[in-house]
């Protein structure tokens, strides 16, 4: 089985003031090496032993092997979509017309997965996904729950748990989920459209 720690694309310190590096040290560095830790040992000596951590999420049962798949999923994909904020930060190309598509406008996109965000009840995840037809939709997971689960292609999460955000912006989950938006680097979402 190859379940791996994925490597910041990045320096621990490179998404402040949106995300500081005391908050990429425990999150990533804590909360997700736990996860990976978590499942490696769960999935050793059963019928998952040889899958990857996506088949793990797709067929895994509900409980503990398949939250811990998903959360490792989940942050792998969460920690390579950011980059350095960037003011006025927008997508392009494909992506751009996609959400334009989907949406009627980029700003219209972050206002609804904005609400998304805002109103997942606890811990979970906001997510920008594609559908087998190609279109993108906004879904909310709660917990560990990945949007693959419900034969999604997973392009943009947000995490809203507040270990994400509690050390940068204690309780205003609105907070942080407009100043992410400084942090998304397009170009990798892009590139999970299929």
């Amino acid at each position: 089985m190859t379940i791996q720690m994925p490597v910041l694309p990045y320096a621990e310190n490179a998404l402040e003031p949106v995300i500081s590096q005391q908050t990429i040290a425990f999150h990533y560095g804590k909360h997700l090496q736990n996860y990976v830790n978590t499942l490696t040992s769960l999935a050793k000596d059963t019928e998952f032993a040889d899958k990857s951590v996506e088949e793990i999420v797709v067929s895994a049962p509900e409980g503990p092997l398949f939250n811990n798949a998903g959360q490792t999923l989940n942050h792998a994909l969460y920690f390579a979509q950011f980059k350095s904020p960037v003011q006025n930060n927008v997508p392009s190309g494909r992506l751009a017309e996609s959400i334009n598509a989907a949406f009627g406008s980029f700003d219209n996109f972050k206002q609804q997965f904005a609400q998304a965000a805002t109103t997942l009840f606890g811990s979970g995840w906001a997510w920008l996904s594609q559908d087998k037809d190609g279109k993108l939709v906004i879904t909310k997971e709660p917990n560990g729950g990945n949007p693959l689960r419900h034969g999604l292609n997973p392009l943009y999460g947000l995490d809203v748990w507040e270990h994400a955000y509690y050390l940068d912006f204690q309780n205003r989950r609105a907070d942080h989920v407009a100043a992410s938006w400084d942090i998304v680097d397009w170009d990798i979402v892009a590139s999970r459209l299929k």
